[in-house]
Parts: structure tokens; C-alpha cells; sequence
């Protein structure tokens, strides 16, 4: 095999994948937009979105900054030297790692450490199959950390909140489905789409799961049964009025894909794989000898246009312009609804600069009264001669629940942007210390990038490059008041509503 132009084919695919969309997702996501209505919050959101594939298309840049745990699913004629395409495959990554079409995503568990190049142990993941055909058939699926936090594991039978119990037959399947799209909310970036394993154990049933997310949006299961079921789904879901980013809507979900196995007699599994509407899988066909795509998987390309995003994101007569650093009476100024733009001094902090920040007497006085961004950006460049923004949308900011409102407290800060909400104990801390929580449209990293108009920086580098404290200049960043300094929680009150909705549904 021709080993070099392997490379070219797979390093290809890698970014394909990272920054345009497959058709059949585009077309979902594009029969979603009439559905919400003009002027909402969904309507806003789904056209943050489509813009933002457009614009990731034209950048060869990557549609959302996370994009994930890299999953190849390879199958080769027998004979095939699996080891050398396996050597090829770490090479394309580490390379497209390099040039910002994918972020470092390979951290150390034990250390922390991020490997920086997207390898490590365990990483990529790459699944070997042969087959007797005489090509190689390889697939790919980027799934973010957001949509991955998001899968769920029922083990039959069980009670389920609101839907009650969830025996070993169809109708437990269905009830453990339908709760796993109201636990996802907008935590997972919605509109979003699943796919469901039924039976196996643990790992294969997950397994099972994630295996459907490679299924075309529009192919019928061949089981009448499971048809049917994929298509109840489909309809039940998308009246849970959760809808894009979890901000209610008509667009909960644009797929859902079932398949199943056998199981032990003792076991029952259900098993949900989230995935975002950011559904970034593409394949291709390889010749074994040359390495030469011959044919693209996922993909029309006369189809492969821009959507309908020209009127994207935020917009309105009642804007308010949020000039950084901000004064408590601004914020508590603000209620839940309000559209924002964001001028000024923002900075990004995660997961471990939050751990850090509460086990150190860190001082910060550039936080005071300022903007932190719940952000792990994609960037190119070095300290010395200055970093560029490659991509940068938020990430799911309930991880950050057990210490934001400390944070907040501590460093006198005012504002946190993240995408599907936070909790009570957040709530509260906004209330008392008067604070803000701004929803950005998750996955939007390049819509998002364009506002960044100056990197002025670093600190905590030795946390890698999505974890450490960027800072940046925004200009006319946009972002929706999600949760206020009075109380309120879009968040609680979407969760609220579609958990009580979903009670219609304790008889199919």
C-alpha cells in the first residue's frame, strides 16, 4: 500500500470531517429551522447555527472547538496491515492537531497533563474489522466532551422520574428513551440526535449505541418494530417544548437511530449515545493498493451548500451593550431574556482553572468586575510570537457547578458565559453577589471566534490549551441572560416544563 498517499486521504478525512457537515445532517438541520418560530430564542439559536456551519465550510476551520474523542471504525480486506494504517492514523492527527483543525484533546487522567497533540494512551480510538470486499471502508465520528457527557445507561427494570417503571419489554425501552432526551435538555448541545443500544452488556451496549450515530439520517431500520419505535420518538420528542440549546422550542431532536442484540438472562440494558447537532461523521472508500479515495460516505456534493444562515444569532431593537469590566447595578439591571453584546477585557476558564482557583490563594484583580468564558479554544500559534483564535463556541457549564458561585465570590466577577445552564447553588450565588449567567449557542465556534478580536494572552499554561486563562478584546459578542441576579433560570423553568410534559407519555 501506498502509504503516503494513505496519509493524505486520511489527514483529508480528519478535516472533512472536523469542518463540514455531512449532507443528511445539513438537510436535518435545515428542515428544523422553519419549525421555530421568528423572533424566539430557538429561532435564534437555529440560525447562530446554520450560520455557523457556513462559515466553518468557507474557513476550513472546525465547526465546534471541541471536537472530541476522534472514533475511526475501519474495516480491510484480509491481509491487510492493520498496524501500518493504524501508525498513518496518529500521524494525521497529531499533524491536524498542528494546523488547528482539531484541538488537543489527549489529557494524562492520572496527571492531568494534555499531551498536546491528541495522542495518548487510549487515544485515537480506532476499531479494526475485516472484511472479504477489496477496498478499506473508514469512518469517522468527532463526538464532543458536551453531547458525551450527555449518553446514558438504563438498566431494566427500573423506575424512571415522571415516566414510573421501566419493565423488560418495548414500552421500558421507550420510556428510557424518551427520559434520556429530558435529562439531555440543552446540556448537550440540542437539536440534537441519539442513537440506542438495546441489550448486550455495559461495554457492547454502548458500544451498540454509538454504532447507530454511523447510520444515515434517512435509512429505515429494518426491523418493523424498531421503525416504528425510532419514529415515536422522533414525534414524542419533539413536543417536549426543550428545543434548541434547551432555550423551548420545536426542534428537541433531528434523529434517532435503534438498534439491538442479545443479553444475558440477568441483564437489561438500555444504552443512549447523545450526539450534538453538530453530528461530525464522515467516511470514505480507500483502494488498498493506492491509498486514493475512491468515494465519499455521508456525502452529496451538490448538496454540500450554505444554509440558510444569512440573519444569524442575536438581533432585536433591545439589545444591551455590555461594556467590560461591568458594574454590579448593570448587571442586576438585567432579567432573564435580555439579549446582550459583549465590548471589553473576557476571559476563559474551565474546569481545572476552576479546581485551581479554589485550592490556591491565586490572585486575579483582572476578573474584577469582568467576564469569564467557559471556553477551551482552539489556537495556533506560541507566547512568543502570539497566538491566533481558530475556533471558539462554549462548553457545557454544569461541570462547573460545585465551585462557580465560590469564583465568583472570590474574584468579584460578573458575568459567566456557557451554554445549558447551571444549578441551584449557582442561582443563589448569582442573587447574592450579583451576577449573570449568559447562554452562547453551543458548538457556534467559529460565529463565536469572529467577535475575539485580540489575544493579549495567557496564564496557567501548564493546564494546555483548552484549560488555561485566555485572555482576549471581545467586540460585539453576542449571548442571552439565561439566568438573572433576581432568581430566575430559563434553564429550570424549560427542565420543569418537559418533565411534566413527558408524564403524557407513561402510556404509549
Amino acid at each position: 500500500m501506498n502509504l503516503i498517499t494513505l496519509k493524505e486521504s486520511i489527514y483529508n478525512l480528519i478535516v472533512e470531517t472536523s469542518t463540514n457537515l455531512p449532507t443528511d445532517a445539513r438537510q436535518a438541520i435545515q428542515n428544523a429551522v422553519p419549525k421555530e418560530k421568528n423572533g424566539t430564542r430557538a429561532s435564534m439559536a437555529m440560525a447562530t447555527i446554520t450560520k455557523n456551519i457556513d462559515m466553518a465550510l468557507e474557513n476550513k476551520l472546525p465547526i465546534c472547538q471541541d471536537t472530541g474523542m476522534p472514533t475511526f471504525v475501519i474495516k480491510t480486506p484480509v491481509g491487510t496491515n492493520q498496524i501500518e494504517i493504524k501508525k498513518v492514523i496518529h500521524e494525521s492527527i497529531a499533524e491536524a492537531t498542528q494546523h488547528g483543525k482539531l484541538r488537543s484533546n489527549s489529557v494524562d487522567s492520572l496527571t492531568g497533563e494534555n499531551t498536546g497533540n491528541n495522542l495518548g494512551e487510549g487515544t485515537p480510538i480506532i476499531k479494526f474489522e475485516q472484511w472479504e470486499k477489496e477496498f478499506i471502508d473508514i469512518r469517522l465520528i468527532l463526538k464532543g466532551g458536551g453531547c458525551e457527557n450527555k449518553n446514558i445507561q438504563y438498566a431494566l427494570p427500573t423506575e424512571l422520574p415522571n415516566l414510573g417503571r421501566a419493565g423488560r419489554d418495548m414500552d421500558g425501552i421507550r420510556k428510557c428513551i424518551l427520559e434520556a432526551v429530558v435529562q439531555a435538555q440543552g446540556q448537550g448541545c440540542s437539536s440534537g440526535f441519539i442513537g440506542v443500544g438495546i441489550g448486550g452488556d455495559r461495554t457492547s451496549g454502548y458500544e451498540l449505541a454509538k454504532k447507530q450515530l454511523f447510520r444515515s439520517c434517512d435509512d429505515v431500520n429494518p426491523n418493523p418494530d424498531l421503525a416504528n419505535l425510532e419514529s415515536y420518538i422522533m414525534e414524542k420528542s419533539n413536543t417536549l417544548d426543550i428545543g434548541p440549546m434547551g432555550f423551548a422550542g420545536a426542534s428537541t431532536l433531528l434523529g434517532c437511530k435503534i438498534g439491538a442484540m442479545n443479553r444475558l438472562p440477568a441483564s437489561f440494558y438500555v444504552s443512549v449515545a447523545y450526539n450534538c447537532w453538530a453530528y461530525r461523521r464522515l467516511g470514505i472508500e480507500v483502494d488498498a493498493v493506492s491509498g486514493e479515495i475512491k468515494k465519499w460516505l455521508y456525502r452529496d456534493l451538490t448538496k454540500d451548500v450554505k444554509l440558510a444562515g444569512e440573519k444569524a444569532g442575536i438581533s432585536g431593537d433591545e439589545v444591551i451593550v455590555l461594556e467590560a469590566p461591568i458594574s454590579e447595578e448593570k448587571i442586576r439591571s438585567l432579567k432573564v431574556g435580555d439579549i446582550v453584546v459583549i465590548n471589553g477585557d473576557m476571559y476563559t476558564g474551565r474546569d481545572a482553572f476552576h479546581h485551581h482557583v479554589m485550592h490556591v490563594d491565586e490572585e486575579l484583580p483582572e476578573l474584577d468586575g469582568g467576564v469569564l468564558y467557559h471556553c477551551g479554544p482552539v489556537m495556533v500559534g506560541s507566547d512568543e510570537e502570539g497566538w491566533e483564535v481558530k475556533a471558539a463556541g462554549p462548553t457545557t457549564s454544569i461541570r462547573e457547578e460545585p465551585y462557580q458561585a465560590d469564583v465568583m465570590k472570590k474574584y468579584n466577577i460578573r458575568a459567566v458565559i456557557g451554554k445549558g445552564g447551571m444549578g441551584p447553588k449557582t442561582l443563589a450565588g448569582l442573587k447574592e453577589n450579583g451576577g449573570v449567567y449568559l447562554n452562547a449557542i453551543g458548538g457556534a465556534a467559529q460565529y463565536y471566534a469572529e467577535s475575539l478580536i485580540k489575544v493579549h494572552g495567557r496564564k496557567f499554561a501548564e493546564m494546555g490549551t483548552p484549560e488555561c486563562m485566555w485572555h482576549f478584546t471581545a467586540k460585539g459578542f453576542p449571548a442571552i441572560v439565561t439566568m438573572d441576579s433576581h432568581g430566575n433560570s430559563l434553564h429550570k423553568d424549560v427542565f420543569d416544563k418537559s418533565s411534566e410534559k413527558v408524564k403524557e407519555y407513561t402510556e404509549a
